[in-house]
């Protein structure tokens, strides 16, 4: 199967800074044009591979926009992925693929100025893995696995960190479903060490979250329980 796909989307920002003492309204407007396109092959009914492609586009804050006089306020994001949907099992499923975002402009955050500003070129690419597994007919475990390695273009090597991308990240838990009406789940939230800075001589240590939800449903009514940071 092949799908593709055009998409136009047309923007208008407006901006005032009101820390000026004769302030007055900016504003910039700018439209594009986005191609998309998705290949999928089914070689049985368990296994699945497809391949995309496309351009997208990074949202300026309206701070940059007016600053530059709307030019460069759209800047394409090219991105492709290749991967496969393979039920080896009835209860299991599994999505991998691997995949590459070009962006022509990184916008960072700068906390002391407490702007948005352009970068430059950067570059991803990285791998993504999810399972979906059924234990019994009430019990489901999920999981999804993230790397990604990210890189300012044109920079040299060993400086080329972008800030606090992340590079490995990880959601899962496990789910209740069971008929008596008890439902819940046990969630993870997983963020790795990376860069703080462009040559990775400050590290953002990384963090584990766990949260819980315990409910019981009734025809007429729920009530529940919910903590979240299980581990504070």
């Amino acid at each position: 199967n092949i799908n593709t796909g055009l998409r136009y989307d047309q923007f208008q920002f407006e901006y005032v800074d009101f820390l000026q003492t004769n302030y007055e309204r900016q504003s910039q407007s700018k439209g594009i044009l986005t191609p998309k396109v998705s290949l999928f092959y089914d070689f049985n009914q368990n296994l699945q591979v497809y391949g995309k492609a496309g351009i997208g586009f990074h949202s300026n804050d309206a701070r940059v926009v007016v600053a530059q006089s709307g030019r460069e306020i759209l800047p394409k994001a090219f991105g492709t992925d290749l991967g496969i949907l393979w039920k080896p099992t009835k209860n299991l499923l599994v999505n991998m693929g691997v995949w590459r975002l070009d962006l022509e402009q990184e916008f960072v955050y700068v906390g002391d100025a407490g702007v948005v500003e352009p970068s430059g070129e950067t570059e991803r690419y990285g791998l993504d893995v999810s399972l979906r597994y059924q234990l019994n007919d009430w019990l489901y475990l999920d999981t999804d696995v993230n790397l990604t390695e990210a890189k300012s273009v044109g920079e040299p090597e060993g400086a080329n960190y972008i800030p606090l991308a992340p590079l490995l990240t990880s959601i899962g838990g496990l789910t209740v479903q069971h008929p008596s009406g008890f439902n819940g789940s046990l969630r993870y939230r997983y963020m790795g060490d990376r860069p703080a800075n462009e040559d990775y001589s400050v590290t953002a240590e990384g963090y584990v979250i766990l949260d819980a939800v315990v409910k019981y449903t009734h025809s007429r009514f729920e009530v529940g329980i919910s903590v979240e940071n299980l581990l504070d």
